[in-house]
């Protein structure tokens, strides 16, 4: 999925900027709450400007050809996997484009965190669409996706249909979010119940893993916005995170508006 792909490649595009950084990482609290920030490992790696862990192909890796990812799948709603035209067609597995190359496996450094989630939000009225990727921290490798369109719960319907026209509707994608929203209560719990299968959350805050963010947006402002609107209290796991652009500045010392994929 494109937009997964693109959260993926803002945590990995400048990976010598933090995955080689000598000074320590710190996941972001929430200036609502009373976290306390979270320390990483440095280095994760030590590289160079011109090496690249992540790599899509290799004379010893093995070889996929690209195809667009199944919106359904991703949100375990394909009817279609003994389809072999349509199995052919689409990507039903959003890692394997996102191998890390075998040679590079061992520059990864150990880190406090055993899983990295990352997540970017899209939506400004309200959350429209919630993706996040599950990485781990030893192997750098996707190991999962949670990934919903969300149903916003005030605007009208023909408001709905402007908006989603207006955003997905150049992308073809427009008809699979009709077809697959819910409500972000919804959204939430079904999100709460992959954390739990992935042994990450228990109640509280997370176990082992913490958010990766480009910026302070999606968790400092829009999260905490859609639970008020949807009438939820903000999960305590929502309230710490990394901000990839804080550590960016720290590395280079100047500030960035938004990285490129």
């Amino acid at each position: 999925m494109a937009l997964l792909r693109a959260s993926l490649l803002k945590m990995t595009c400048h990976r010598n900027v933090w995955l080689s950084s000598f000074s320590p990482l710190t996941v972001y609290p929430n200036s609502n709450s009373n976290s306390k920030s979270l320390p990483l490992q440095p280095p994760m790696f030590s590289l160079s400007a011109s090496e690249a862990p992540f790599s899509s192909s290799s004379s010893h890796e093995p070889q996929f050809r690209w195809k667009p990812m199944c919106l359904y799948h991703t949100q375990g709603k394909c009817n279609k996997m003994d389809d072999r035209i349509h199995i052919e067609r689409f990507n039903h597995d959003c890692s394997r484009e996102l191998q890390v190359a075998s040679a590079e496996r061992h520059k990864i450094c150990s880190q406090n965190f055993d899983f990295f989630l990352v997540l970017d939000l899209e939506g400004k009225v309200e959350i429209l669409e919630f993706p996040v990727l599950l990485i781990s921290a030893k192997t750098m490798q996707v190991e999962d996706i949670f990934h919903r369109f969300v149903r916003p719960s005030k605007m009208s319907e023909q408001r709905i249909n402007e908006y989603i026209e207006g955003k997905y509707g150049k992308f073809g994608v427009d008809r699979v979010w009709h077809d697959t929203a819910i409500p972000f209560n919804e959204v939430i719990q079904q999100f709460e119940a992959w954390l739990m299968q992935h042994q990450l959350w228990m109640g509280g805050s997370l176990d082992g893993a913490a958010f990766v963010t480009c910026g302070n947006w999606d968790l400092k402002t829009k999260v905490p916005q859609q639970c008020q609107v949807s009438k939820l209290k903000l999960p305590p796991y929502f309230m710490e995170w990394i901000n990839l652009k804080d550590v960016y500045l720290n590395f280079y010392k100047r500030r960035v508006s938004s990285f490129k994929s």
